[in-house]
């Protein structure tokens, strides 16, 4: 007697690179938990040119094409008299291990650092396109309150003519808290 044949497709492993899996391993962070949520691999940009420069003269890296229009963005956003600035930009997958670490470190559990941190490998800050957006507004960076200021009111309203997006609105599919200031250069999208 034959056994008949399902039409629902059988769950394929979780394609990574090596390196990410060694270092999702090192931080016990299953790949069922990532494939679960439906979380998309980000390689590491491999051109970076400085986007901005902080206060603080931190040079702040994103691929050339975001890096242009966060510049474009940035001016458009100074001539309607509202400052934003980028609190975060270009990030390694061995730093985005290191951020993981150490809130763990902190004590935080692991479920609840990875929804306010992706996964070694699965951040759009290892894709040189991603920013965290502040503003001196009296807000602390990254920050929920930064959706109540007048920058994060300016980008939802102007962000898609500079092709950027808000990655992680409140109840995303990938299990994120409501992320206000993180946005991604994704023009296709907009």
């Amino acid at each position: 007697m034959r056994k008949a044949r399902s039409n629902i497709p059988m769950p394929r492993p979780l394609e990574c690179p090596e390196r990410i899996r060694s270092v999702l391993a090192s931080l016990e962070i299953s790949t069922d938990l990532i494939a679960a949520r439906s979380l998309v691999l980000h390689p590491e940009a491999q051109e970076l040119v400085v986007a901005a420069i902080g206060d603080d003269g931190r040079e702040y890296l994103l691929e050339p094409a975001a890096a242009a229009k966060w510049r474009e963005m940035s001016a458009a956003a100074l001539a309607d008299g509202v400052v934003i600035k980028i609190a975060s930009a270009f990030r390694s997958v061995d730093r985005q291990a290191e951020i993981i670490r150490a809130k763990l470190a902190e004590g935080l559990s692991l479920d609840a650092v990875l929804c306010v941190s992706a996964p070694p490998g699965y951040s759009e800050h290892h894709s040189g396109r991603a920013i965290d957006v502040t503003a001196d507004e009296g807000v602390a960076p990254l920050d929920p309150e930064f959706e109540k200021t007048r920058a994060c009111r300016w980008l939802s309203k102007n962000s898609g003519r500079f092709g950027f997006v808000l990655s992680f609105p409140a109840g995303n599919p990938y299990g994120y808290d409501y992320e206000p200031w993180h946005w991604c250069f994704r023009p296709d999208e907009v």
